[in-house]
């Protein structure tokens, strides 16, 4: 079992005057890739655990914890864009060969494009808007409730509510995965427990409310997406909410992007890792004939 030879470390990264410890795993042998977890309330490198075992057998395959997220540190930090690009840029300079893939799934592809320095890039449901910004809440709004969710007592309330294991599993049905038989008592009672770690409210309370959006406007992110001179190959999910599959869509209507449709929502890169592994892996090898 290529799980047998996960190694798991610890990075630490200096960010102003805190010191943050990463989680990290390392599997496989070969060409370096890095998965990047998409950002949500429970974000956790787990769910990119199928994916990483199946891109093991061919390569080294390096998977990590948001600052903020996961088994990471979660300081209550101003956490925002340029705070993920900085360390996302020093991970790489530390703990990188100069010859590495990346594949990123949902926000997390707004920060993979941000680095010109990957050999190959997948993007696995890519999304560049927070849930509120995505239903339309009103930036002022967005901005109140993050500061009611970081702020003593009534945040811890707020975020409770909001991390209830109903609610958590009513979110999976809803727009994340596709199949409600997944969704069994010990995988809710786990995702529930990855977002009651001490200071859980504060990345997520930020991703939400948009404060995370690496970009401000679709065309921000196109462009971004159009300049990069790497191969890149962008996962469309057929059943992701209208919103996010519309801008999926816009991104593979860019000239030399590779495109391949998965079902799947937007927690496909973890429902369907054995599904997308086998379909991104002759392009990380560095196949460029479209699917």
């Amino acid at each position: 079992m290529v799980s047998a030879h996960l190694q798991q470390h610890t990075y630490t990264w200096q960010w102003q005057n805190h010191t943050l410890n990463i989680a990290t795993e390392t599997l496989g042998s070969g060409p370096s890739v890095l998965l990047l977890p998409a950002f949500s309330t429970v974000s956790t490198r787990a769910e990119l655990t199928t994916l990483a075992q199946a891109l093991a057998s061919h390569f080294q395959v390096t998977l990590l914890d948001w600052p903020g997220f996961g088994d990471s540190d979660r300081p209550a930090v101003p956490y925002q864009p340029e705070f993920y690009r900085q360390f996302l840029r020093a991970f790489v300079q530390d703990t990188l060969p100069q010859e590495v893939a990346v594949v990123a799934a949902g926000h997390a592809a707004g920060y993979a494009l941000s680095l010109q320095s990957w050999s190959r890039m997948v993007l696995i449901a890519p999304t560049w808007r927070g849930p509120l910004a995505v239903m339309g809440v009103p930036v002022a709004m967005r901005r109140g409730i993050r500061q009611l969710v970081s702020a003593p007592v009534i945040g811890s309330a707020l975020y409770g509510l909001n991390t209830r294991p109903g609610f958590l599993k009513w979110m999976y049905r809803r727009h994340v995965f596709v199949d409600e038989t997944q969704l069994a008592p010990e995988f809710m009672a786990q995702r529930y427990q990855n977002t009651q770690q001490l200071g859980a409210r504060y990345a997520p309370a930020a991703f939400v409310t948009g404060g995370l959006d690496p970009v401000d406007e679709r065309q921000e992110f196109l462009a971004s997406l159009a300049q990069q001179t790497e191969p890149v190959m962008v996962i469309v999910a057929e059943q992701a909410p209208p919103g996010s599959k519309a801008e999926m869509e816009a991104m593979v209507k860019l000239p030399n992007i590779q495109a391949a449709y998965v079902p799947g929502s937007l927690g496909m890169a973890e429902e369907f890792g054995d599904v997308i592994a086998p379909m991104i892996l002759p392009f990380l090898q560095g196949s460029t004939t479209p699917i």
